[in-house]
């Protein structure tokens, strides 16, 4: 055996269909496109969304809702995950550096301290915004809140 012998398994390929190549192939005459109609016609293509002429959903459901352009996208870190972080690395100071490193966080994230969970360890955390409970609950424990 060799390349120039290869060929697909038996009944795994079929051959193409050759239409509008005369009445003596069986697919003449309309060519499989039925009679008449602009779907028969060359140059047809239907308009996107197009439904035979039937109201389109796009215009049949009410428009509803708004993407806010100023929207400020935090990523979310709970007291609970800071604690167990600072448990494994016995950490005094947590920041952004931190947190990517340990992967809670990739580079372009703000991140956002949320106030879930307990906190046991007296640490000072750096990071974009604070919950307030998160706030009042790192300051109790004597550990400094830094927004960046």
């Amino acid at each position: 055996m060799n390349l120039s012998n290869l060929k697909p398994a038996e009944g795994s390929t079929k051959a193409r269909k050759r239409i509008g190549r005369g009445p003596g192939s069986g697919l003449g005459g309309t060519s499989t496109r039925g009679h008449k109609g602009a779907k028969s016609r060359s140059g047809y293509s239907r308009k996107i969304g197009f439904e035979g002429g039937q109201m389109p959903i796009q215009r049949r459901l009410p428009k509803f809702g708004f993407k806010n352009i100023n929207r400020v996208e935090y990523k979310a870190i709970n007291l609970d995950t800071l604690q167990q972080l600072a448990e494994a690395q016995q950490l005094s100071k947590i920041g952004v550096e931190e947190l990517i490193a340990a992967g809670f966080i990739s580079k372009s994230q703000l991140v956002k301290i949320l106030g879930k969970g307990e906190l046991t360890a007296k640490i000072d955390v750096e990071a974009h915004a604070f919950s307030k409970t998160a706030e009042t609950a790192i300051q109790a424990l004597g550990g400094n809140v830094v927004k960046i």
